[in-house]
């Protein structure tokens, strides 16, 4: 089986320079390598329209086929553009992207864009609040995967499920956070609360490997969902 992943940088193979900031897809691997080949077209900056004009789609249209399985998150770049909004350019290009795959035989699998990790000041000392920094992205991939009998991982709601689980502290090595003078490619060091880590990259490669397995498009028991926590 083909696993085949469109997406934007918290989805993709991020440069060596950059360890080890990692997008979910470089570590979707050792979850599936038993019965699924991840081929991970992803890239850093790409919204549903670059990913087309810059060629990327058609390339992995050009893998696909009966059987595979292509997965689709987007939203982080796309709400950088108005003509790009979530109920329209956006959804278009959704729906667009799912027609084609299927034409291909293989199935379309809609992700919500995952969460960024945005804490805000609660209403009482102990209160963890998160903004919603992706507004209505997620919800539309939600409706459209009902409109055109798809399935959705809901990446957007695990991953906010997951910061508020381990609190402020504790969700802030998930992501790539270094101290000025520690990291030779970031020397004035980094706060990045978009960018997952490694280890924040293979939880969530983890529960997508899950999900393909519960909604029944894997094999049973084939999921290997403690591997690569590193």
């Amino acid at each position: 089986m083909k696993i085949l992943l469109a997406g934007d940088s918290t989805v993709a193979n991020c440069p060596t320079h950059e360890y080890p900031m990692s997008g979910w897809g470089a570590q979707l691997g050792p979850h599936v390598y038993t019965f699924g080949a991840v081929y991970n077209f992803a890239k850093g900056g790409a919204s549903t329209e670059s990913f087309r004009e810059e060629g990327l789609w058609g390339r992995l249209l050009a893998e696909a086929g009966d059987g595979g399985l292509v997965l689709i998150q987007f939203g982080h770049n796309d709400q950088k553009k108005q003509h790009l909004a979530a109920r329209t350019g956006y959804a278009a290009n959704l729906r667009t992207m799912a027609g084609e795959v299927q034409n291909l035989g293989a199935l379309p699998v809609l992700c919500t864009p995952v969460e960024r990790r945005h804490f805000l000041d609660g209403p009482s000392s102990d209160a963890a609040v998160l903004e919603q920094s992706l507004e209505d992205y997620p919800e539309v991939v939600r409706e459209i995967g009902l409109e055109l009998g798809l399935p959705v991982l809901d990446l957007n709601a695990w991953t906010r499920g997951l910061y508020l689980q381990l609190g402020r502290e504790e969700s802030e090595p998930l992501f790539c956070h270094f101290e000025p003078g520690s990291h030779a490619y970031w020397p004035d060091g980094l706060a990045d609360n978009t960018h997952f880590s490694r280890q924040g990259a293979a939880l969530v490669a983890g529960h997508v490997a899950a999900q393909l397995q519960e909604l029944d498009l894997v094999p049973d028991g084939l999921v290997r969902t403690t591997a690569g926590r590193g």
